[in-house]
């Protein structure tokens, strides 16, 4: 029976995650995989360095067409095209499809940052540039780094992973307070109903249920990023350098 269990628990597991369950390696193994970390990050920068301002969609990726969030997703991509701002998702199908597809007809920026799994993902065809990574931890960097909000949208493990980690970052300031915006209040009242119970048994401060709005509203939910980022940013050009082969 053991012996079953252990044959079966080998086949679910991926490759690079029983590499990670065998503990410390060699100090030339750590070496390597600390540079293949730090290139993923600098051919990230690299690629979104002249990205300009980005507004970050998450959501499902097992969303089809015919799911009416698709459609609100769609929209939001068109919206923030609107404002002048540059859509960016996880890159695969679902709900960042659809926010990228938005953005891309209504001629914005559309960005895809991609992430190697066996199932699932892959590069929606919406997208004007993408990047693909190989660790979550990296590619949810870039996915902050260069957003001046966030919208999050029903999903599933990686949507609630990527929400509660934006939403520690402002809550513990470390970084600036963007606007985060909860879309789907039927969908995410059983999640409101603990983050509530949180404020109740002193877990988090009450104060910090400030900093989501819960909406179903695209309108408002760009008019209060709108409103927030003409508050409180600039928008900074930046330069290319020739001498580091930055193109137009």
């Amino acid at each position: 029976m053991e012996a079953t269990a252990a044959r079966q628990t080998e086949k679910i597991i991926p490759p690079k995650e029983q590499v990670y369950l065998d503990g410390p390696k060699s100090r030339g193994y750590e070496l390597l995989f600390a540079f293949r970390v730090f290139k993923q990050f600098i051919k990230g920068f690299r690629t979104l360095h002249f990205a300009g301002p980005c507004i970050t969609v998450f959501g499902s990726a097992r969303f089809t067409e015919a799911h009416p969030e698709y459609a609100k997703a769609r929209e939001f991509g068109k919206a923030i095209a609107a404002m002048g701002f540059s859509t960016m998702t996880g890159g695969g199908p679902g709900i960042m499809e659809a926010a990228n597809r938005g953005a891309f007809e209504n001629g914005g920026v559309s960005i895809g940052c991609n992430i190697q799994l066996p199932f699932e993902q892959k590069p929606n065809p919406w997208v004007t540039r993408s990047i693909t990574f190989e660790h979550f931890f990296v590619r949810k960097v870039l996915l902050v780094k260069y957003s001046y909000a966030f919208i999050i949208m029903p999903g599933g493990f990686g949507t609630m992973d990527e929400f509660f980690e934006i939403l520690t970052l402002v809550q513990t300031k470390t970084v600036t307070n963007f606007p985060i915006v909860l879309v789907g209040k039927d969908y995410y009242k059983p999640l409101l109903g603990m983050i509530d119970k949180m404020a109740e048994e002193g877990t988090i401060h009450k104060d910090d249920l400030k900093l989501l709005l819960i909406t179903d509203d695209v309108n408002e939910a760009m008019t209060h990023i709108s409103n927030f980022i003409k508050t409180n940013f600039r928008i900074k050009s930046r330069k290319r350098l020739w001498w580091l082969f930055e193109k137009r």
